[in-house]
C-alpha cells in the first residue's frame, strides 16, 4: 500500500510574547524542568505535509519576545492518544533575549506507538496551538471481529436480494439529458426491511450512453441526509462523461425522503422517511437493522447497472463520503460483481469498539438503543460487527483510495484506517489532510478521477 501526501498544512505554532509583565511563570502551572530531549537545539524542522510520523515525532515551535528585555518562557507540550488517555507531558523554559524570535524543535524522548494523537502546546499557561498528528498508522491493528455466522449472514441477504423482482421503472428526466447520455429517474426494488415483508422501493438517478458501446460504470453512494426533507437533491446532467452512471438514494434518504413540493425531478408523490434515525432503526435486530438494508440497496445498484446494455461491468467503480464510504466498502465487499476500485473519503460506521471511545456519536444513540434492549456491551459490539466496515474490507481486493481529516470529530481517522490496513494490495492509497474537518478535499474529484484512469 502506498503512502501519499496532502498538500494543504499551515504553520505549527507561532507564539508572539507582549510586554515584560508576561515572562512571569503562571502560579498554576507546575515548575518546568530542563529536558535536552524536548528541546534538542535552536533549529528549524521540516514537518512532513500530512503530519504523519514513523516512530519519534519532531515538531518545530517558534517564539518571539518583542519586548526590551530578556524573557523566560514556560512552555508545556501535553500528548493525549485519540481515546482521550495521557501520552506524554513536556516542560521546558525557553530564555529569548529581547526582540529576538527562535526556533525550537521538539521532539518525544521515545518513539510512540502507532496511533493518531492530540496534542497542545501551552505557553505562559495559554493554549498556543491544539492539533492532531499519527504515528506509522499503517501499523495500526484493529483485528476482525466477525461472528461465526457473518458469512452465512450475508450470504441470506444476498440471496434475499437476488430472489426479488427488481421491476425497475425508468422515467427520462428530458431537461437533463444530452446528446451524449439521456439521465432518468430509476425506481426499483430492494430487500424488506428483514427476513420477509413487503419490498422497499428505492430511486436513483442513472446516466446512460446514447452511443450504444459499452461504458466503465461508476455509481455515487450519499452521506447521512443531513440536508433536511424539504431540501432539493442533486440531479445530474447527461453531459459528455463517458461514464454510465448511478446516483443511488437508498431507503428513507435523499429522492426517498423528499415530498414532490421539493420539485426533484422525476418526483411526482410524496416520499417519506420511515426510519425516523436511520443508525437506530431496529437495533440490536441484525435481520431487520436499517443497514442490512441499506447494504443491500447498494448491492441492488451494482446489479441494476449490470442489467444496462450500455454497461461494462469488467470496469466497476464506486466513490462515498461518510455513510457514502461505508456503503462503498460494503458494496465492494458483498458484490457478485467484483469492483475495480473504490473511493471513500472520511468513511463511516469503521471500528466500532474503538470508535465509541474517541467520539460521542453514534455512541450515544447505539448505547441508549442498546439499554433498551437490555444488551451488554459484548452483545451490542457483536451485532455491530455484522455492518463494522474492517469486517467487510476482508473480504476486499480491488484497489482503494482513502482519506481522512486528522481534526475529524465525527469519522475520526482511526475508523478510516482500521477497513484500509485490512486491504491487501500494492495498488491502494491513502491521504492525511492535517487541517480537515469531516469534510471534503478541496481537490477530491479531480483525484478519484486521476486515481480510476490508473484502471482504465
Amino acid at each position: 500500500m502506498k503512502r501519499h501526501y496532502s498538500i494543504f498544512f499551515l504553520a505549527l505554532v507561532t507564539v508572539m510574547l507582549l510586554g515584560a509583565c508576561g515572562c512571569e511563570k503562571p502560579k498554576d502551572e507546575p515548575q518546568p524542568q530542563e529536558q535536552a530531549e524536548v528541546w534538542p537545539k535552536d533549529t528549524t524542522v521540516v514537518e512532513p505535509e500530512d503530519m504523519i510520523w514513523s516512530g519519534r515525532p519532531c515538531f518545530n515551535l517558534t517564539l518571539e519576545n518583542t519586548d526590551t528585555a530578556e524573557a523566560r518562557i514556560p512552555v508545556k507540550v501535553l500528548m493525549t492518544t485519540d481515546t482521550k488517555q495521557k501520552a506524554l507531558e513536556m516542560l521546558d523554559t525557553v530564555t529569548l533575549a529581547a526582540n529576538t524570535k527562535k526556533n525550537f524543535a521538539f521532539t518525544t524522548p521515545k518513539n510512540m506507538e502507532p496511533g493518531f494523537y492530540r496534542a497542545v502546546c501551552f505557553v505562559k499557561g495559554k493554549t498556543a496551538r491544539n492539533f492532531v498528528f499519527g504515528v506509522d498508522p499503517f501499523d495500526i491493528v484493529s483485528e476482525p471481529d466477525m461472528q461465526e455466522d457473518y458469512t452465512d449472514y450475508w450470504q441470506t441477504a444476498k440471496n434475499q436480494l437476488a430472489a426479488l423482482d427488481m421491476n425497475a421503472v425508468l422515467k427520462e428526466i428530458t431537461d437533463k439529458s444530452s446528446s451524449a447520455r439521456k439521465v432518468y429517474l430509476v425506481e426499483m426494488n430492494s430487500v424488506p426491511d428483514g427476513l420477509d415483508g413487503e419490498p422497499v422501493t428505492i430511486r436513483g438517478y442513472y446516466c446512460e450512453p446514447t452511443d450504444g458501446a459499452k461504458h466503465p460504470v461508476l455509481i455515487h453512494y450519499y452521506g447521512y441526509d443531513t440536508q433536511g426533507s424539504t431540501s432539493k437533491c442533486e440531479c445530474p446532467v447527461g453531459g459528455n462523461s463517458n461514464y454510465a452512471e448511478f446516483y443511488l438514494s437508498h431507503r428513507g434518504q435523499y429522492l426517498n425522503n423528499r415530498p414532490a413540493s421539493t420539485h426533484n425531478p422525476g418526483i411526482d408523490e410524496d416520499c417519506v422517511n420511515i426510519y425516523g434515525d436511520w443508525f437506530a432503526y431496529n437495533f440490536g435486530d441484525k435481520d431487520g437493522y436499517y443497514y442490512r438494508g441499506a447494504f443491500m440497496d447498494a448491492l441492488q445498484a451494482v446489479r441494476f447497472m449490470a442489467s444496462r446494455e450500455t454497461s461494462d461491468m469488467s470496469h466497476l467503480f464506486a466513490e462515498g463520503s461518510s455513510q457514502g464510504g461505508a456503503l462503498c466498502y460494503a458494496a465492494a465487499g458483498l458484490s457478485d460483481y467484483p469492483f475495480t476500485a473504490i473511493t471513500a473519503n472520511v468513511a463511516f460506521l469503521g471500528d466500532f469498539p474503538d470508535y465509541f471511545k474517541i467520539v460521542g456519536w453514534p455512541a450515544e444513540t447505539a448505547k441508549r438503543e442498546a439499554k433498551k434492549k437490555g444488551m451488554t456491551d459484548e452483545q451490542m459490539y457483536a451485532f455491530l460487527s455484522y455492518f463494522d466496515t474492517k469486517n467487510l474490507a476482508t473480504r476486499i481486493s480491488c484497489a482503494v483510495l482513502a482519506t481522512s481529516g486528522l481534526m475529524d470529530a465525527t469519522c475520526p481517522p482511526h475508523t478510516n484506517i482500521a477497513p484500509y490496513n485490512l486491504i491487501k494490495n500494492d495498488q491502494s492509497e491513502y491521504y492525511f489532510y492535517p487541517e480537515m474537518t469531516h469534510d471534503y478535499p478541496r481537490n477530491w474529484y479531480s483525484m478519484i478521477e486521476q486515481f480510476r484512469r490508473k484502471f482504465l
